[in-house]
């Protein structure tokens, strides 16, 4: 019988750590190329040959390896892993079965390690279902940033239920869930769990970027410290940060979090790096704000402040709903303000005037129902032209003020409007082959309805004007009308 010698070594510090580790849920996140993905397999490998016999010598396991799609689980997941470990037993894929490699192998101790990998893609959260008849000794969970939390929630629960007394005749040595992932953004699962809760059994490995900032936020160079370089092509980050995007290379091969959108950004002219603020901007009492409101079954408003002896505009906060209506929508946003900002004043604010329009139902519009809750400065624009209303971004956007910086910046406090500005708010691309092709109209998705409420609220200050005005008319700074109290 001819005999198979495997000797492994973790290709970095972090990946020695990953592989050393036997805690409930450890975790991996590392960048493109950093070895995490075959680490992986080789963990699982190791679980499969140190369960502990039962007494036929037999050492049963099953494992679930999950990923997102099947077009992903075939190209990568099961690819990896059959280069490493197909020959130590018999892969069966295709038919109504879920692809699955049994092994069946002798180890030199005389033992038997007989084992199932079952290969499994779980997209959306209702897969959930498909879990749920599962008893297995573990799961490994590969690009755990593009699984639902739901997903690995179930998952948590299955493991630890074979081998057992019953099946197997002795129980698993280890269970739990492995898992690696390239970095996910901010408001992802995965960071809320690694750098806020941090869960009792959850041990998250976070690997030296492929590259490194360096110092001036927009040029990477190579890290000395990176993990796996042996094993690249001569020359991998260098050559992978050519014709990338300052997001895409931060996310991708400094293994930062952060925001990479996938489509054509409505708003092409902003820069992260320019337009965002480096810190909080703590908005300024003197200076009225402006409210930007979008209606619908996502209302949101955003929050902008105009500084006249500068020329700028700030959008300093958002507040975002989901599935609410305008009834609903109009008292928290009150009480939210009067929290925040209560020492404030408003001036005239801007909304979609589509929103001027009664229901079937009742003669009540969304305008009418916020001032009927003391939100009274907020009325239609004049105009819900696409063009109008991206010019009144873009427009600040694109013009410098005395400083030498845009005249449109954002605060990092609202989120999701500047993850909207860096393309979260984004035409849709269309699947052709060889091209890039993308449809006509933005997608409508939670960044839209924030980025649309700060477009109402910049055109209603008056920026979006010089669409309209001829070019040899003067324009000039807005003047805002009467400030109000929202609460008068």
């Amino acid at each position: 019988m001819p005999v198979t010698e495997y000797r492994t070594k973790a290709q970095g510090k972090v990946l020695r750590a990953y592989k050393d580790c036997w805690e409930r849920v450890p975790a991996i996140m590392g960048p493109l190329g950093s070895g995490k993905t075959v680490e992986s397999c080789q963990k699982l490998f190791a679980a499969m040959c140190n369960q502990k016999p039962n007494a036929d010598d037999i050492r049963p396991s099953r494992f679930v390896a999950v990923r997102n799609t099947y077009p992903d689980l075939t190209s990568t997941t099961i690819k990896d892993w059959k280069e490493l470990y197909l020959q130590l037993g018999r892969y069966v894929g295709g038919g109504l079965e879920p692809p699955t490699h049994h092994l069946d192998f002798d180890l030199e101790d005389g033992t038997t390690v007989n084992s199932e990998l079952i290969f499994l893609a779980l997209d959306r959260p209702d897969a959930v279902k498909k879990l749920r008849g599962y008893q297995v000794t573990g799961f490994w969970l590969n690009e755990m940033k593009e699984l639902s939390k739901a997903v690995v929630d179930m998952a948590d629960l299955r493991h630890g239920r074979y081998p057992s007394m019953a099946a197997g005749r002795v129980k698993p040595t280890w269970h739990g869930m492995i898992g690696d992932t390239n970095a996910p953004d901010e408001d992802h699962w995965y960071y809320e769990l690694a750098e806020e809760t941090k869960p009792k059994g959850w041990v998250f490995h976070k690997q030296p970027g492929g590259v490194l900032c360096a110092g001036d936020d927009e040029t990477f160079v190579l890290n000395p410290k990176a993990e796996n370089l042996g094993n690249l092509p001569d020359g991998y980050y260098e050559k992978g940060m050519e014709g990338k995007k300052y997001d895409w290379i931060k996310v991708n091969l400094a293994n930062e979090y952060g925001f990479v959108a996938d489509g054509k950004p409505v708003y092409e002219e902003y820069v992260d790096s320019v337009h965002c603020l480096k810190q909080e901007y703590v908005p300024n009492p003197a200076y009225p704000i402006i409210l930007g409101v979008d209606f619908g079954r996502t209302p949101a408003c955003a929050f902008l402040q105009f500084i006249p002896g500068i020329g700028r505009y700030v959008g300093f906060d958002e507040f975002v709903t989901e599935d609410m209506s305008a009834a609903l929508f109009a008292p928290q946003l009150k009480i939210y303000i009067a929290q925040n900002y209560p020492n404030f004043k408003i001036s005239r604010s801007g909304g979609d005037p589509s929103g001027d329009s009664g229901g079937q139902a009742t003669e009540e519009t969304p305008f009418s129902i916020l001032r009927a809750h003391g939100i009274k400065m907020v009325f239609p624009t004049a105009t819900n032209d696409p063009l109008i209303r991206r010019a009144s971004i873009i427009n600040p956007m694109t013009r410098l003020c005395m400083d030498g910086k845009p005249a449109f910046m954002i605060s990092p406090k609202a989120k999701q409007w500047r993850k909207g500005l860096m393309g979260g708010f984004c035409y849709k691309r269309i699947q052709v082959v060889g091209d890039d092709k993308f449809h006509d109209q933005p997608d409508k998705n939670k960044y839209s309805h924030i980025c649309e409420a700060g477009e109402y609220g910049l055109q209603q200050a008056g920026e979006g004007i010089a669409v309209i005005t001829p070019s040899n008319d003067t324009w000039t700074a807005p003047v805002t009308a009467a400030e109000w109290s929202p609460f008068d």
